[in-house]
């Protein structure tokens, strides 16, 4: 099976995570430019030209491949799917809910279809519905997650789907992209790590507390409603996880988090923000170049697969 590089042009088999409000057409270009699939995320634009504009600054910044994420709760993703084909797209990776009804229109234009799931029974559906690929995200990554672990997820996606899967959650260095690779996934896609990057817009409060994150220092809201969310454990975390233990009223719960990646991401604001992260925080321990984190999943990747290799012979 191809290389997941080999299926999208890129230089590296990685591709960058649809994060709102952070995956915007600038730093989805950078991390074109930087050898992965970069990707602009619609989760927090509110109006489809907010998409359209964010596809012409990452055109103008690079001549890379790159895609979008289409959050489909968006209720704007009627629009945002229209936007993808008229602006030439070579990439969609979707979210939150099945973009069946869009996929006749993206194949039609060309666009390679690849859905991020949580189980390998959505995996089926969304292949049979004309998925080219799948994204099989486990429960370590940040923000909305399901429940099954990646190293659990990834083989049964494989074994249940005959198209390429990328394997997301749980990677922040080369050991983890070669676990990726030796459980069968033709490439990864990584989100965490990449906030630690030069280039990531965050506010900087935001990129110290990842330093200061320990390997424990994450928790999941919103399991009582049906919408888990990894999150660095802070204040909001804490009174949220409390109102949800007494069986508080979804106006209750979402009255502590509105707005709140917003206050983590633009505000810095670390004790009342929603600040998302997978459980690989606790393995971010400087800011480097996006090319840079690249390099070492990649090239880290491919020592230790050729080390084991020496080890099992």
């Amino acid at each position: 099976m191809k290389k997941l590089n080999e299926i999208l042009g890129t230089e590296f088999p990685i591709i960058q995570g649809g994060m709102a409000n952070i995956a915007t057409g600038e730093f989805a270009a950078a991390c074109s430019n930087a050898g992965a699939l970069g990707v602009i995320a619609t989760g927090g634009m509110l109006r489809a030209d907010l998409l359209r504009e964010q596809i012409h600054i990452c055109k103008s910044l690079t001549d890379k491949p790159f895609g979008v994420n289409l959050m489909l709760m968006n209720p704007c993703a009627d629009e945002m799917a229209q936007v993808i084909v008229e602006e030439g797209v070579q990439v969609v990776t979707t979210g939150a809910g099945s973009p069946g009804k869009y996929i006749p229109a993206w194949k039609e234009a060309g666009i390679k279809v690849f859905p991020v799931v949580a189980a390998s029974i959505l995996a089926k559906r969304l292949v049979n519905l004309g998925a080219d690929a799948v994204i099989a995200e486990g429960t370590e990554s940040g923000g909305h997650v399901g429940e099954m672990t990646t190293m659990a997820l990834v083989p049964q996606v494989i074994d249940t789907v005959d198209v390429p899967v990328i394997a997301a959650g749980g990677i922040a260095d080369g050991r983890q992209a070669a676990a990726a690779f030796a459980l069968g996934a033709c490439g990864i896609q990584v989100g965490t790590c990449l906030l630690a990057s030069e280039e990531c817009p965050i506010h900087d409060n935001y990129k110290q507390a990842l330093l200061r994150a320990k390997d424990s220092d994450t928790t999941v809201t919103g399991r009582s409603i049906g919408g888990p969310v990894r999150v660095l454990k802070n204040k909001m975390s804490r009174e949220y996880l409390a109102l949800e233990k007494r069986g508080a009223t979804l106006e209750e719960l979402e009255k502590v988090t509105l707005g709140g990646l917003r206050r983590a991401v633009f505000d810095g604001d670390m004790d009342h923000g929603s600040v998302m992260s997978g459980q690989v925080a606790g393995m971010l321990h400087e800011i480097r170049p996006l090319r840079q984190i690249f390099e070492e999943l990649y090239n880290g990747g491919k020592a230790v697969l050729e080390a084991a290799n020496r080890e099992w012979q």
